[in-house]
């Protein structure tokens, strides 16, 4: 059977593809500032915390890395409304993607914490430094480095996982997408387009984190 490809009509809309594409690179942007935010916090807990702060944090990474991003989202954007808090749709979003991603950022960077000699961190204190000063210079960045492969990693897979949220009608690139092949019946096209500019945006992440370690860690 024949199959004429047109892709005119897909591109005809490009507008709402670049309005998608934009949204896409604003959530995964946020979220991973966010995420990792949380992430790094929550594997301090689990590594240097109180006994009952670690019970906490290792709770919530364990619910959140055993239950569907999916239903995550769902219970957010409309399970909170059942008791009195309703969220938009860009801010329960971000918020089910930041949690999930920060519970995975949390145990990648708990590997690296756990990877730092403590004969090290004793010659830290030995030499005077404080207790920031400890965590940031002697745990942390060499942490960082150590899992920075893994690390990034996630962060792609989030970027790709934005494309859950269409699912509540964030407008995100796939939403758009769906929306013009609902409009043009160019399923095959409109989804190449798609998978394509996902693609990119992923090998362009990959390109952004190798130049931050080398400006961070190759020193």
């Amino acid at each position: 059977m024949a199959y004429t490809f047109q892709f005119r009509d897909v591109f005809a809309q490009r507008d709402a593809i670049v309005d998608g594409l934009v949204l896409t690179l604003e959530l995964s942007a946020g979220v991973i500032a966010l995420g990792f935010a949380i992430g790094v916090m929550v594997a301090a807990v689990l590594v240097y915390g109180k006994p009952w702060a670690r019970r906490i944090a290792a709770g919530y990474v364990e619910v959140i890395r055993n239950t569907p991003l999916l239903v995550q989202l769902f219970l957010i954007f409309f399970g909170l409304p059942s008791l009195g808090l309703k969220l938009d749709v860009i801010t329960a979003s971000v918020l089910a993607l930041t949690i999930n991603l920060g519970a995975y950022t949390a145990e990648i960077v708990r590997a690296g914490f756990e990877s730092i000699p403590k004969s090290q961190i004793e010659a830290g204190i030995s030499l005077g430094l404080t207790g920031p000063q400890v965590f940031r210079h002697v745990v942390l960045l060499p942490a960082l480095r150590n899992v920075y492969p893994s690390l990034t990693s996630q962060f792609v897979l989030m970027m790709l996982a934005t494309s859950v949220v269409s699912q509540i009608s964030a407008a995100e690139l796939f939403h758009a997408g769906s929306i013009i092949q609902s409009r043009t019946f160019r399923d095959f096209e409109v989804y190449t387009v798609i998978a394509v500019l996902y693609l990119g945006l992923s090998l362009l992440l990959r390109m952004g984190f190798s130049v931050c370690y080398r400006l961070f860690f190759r020193r």
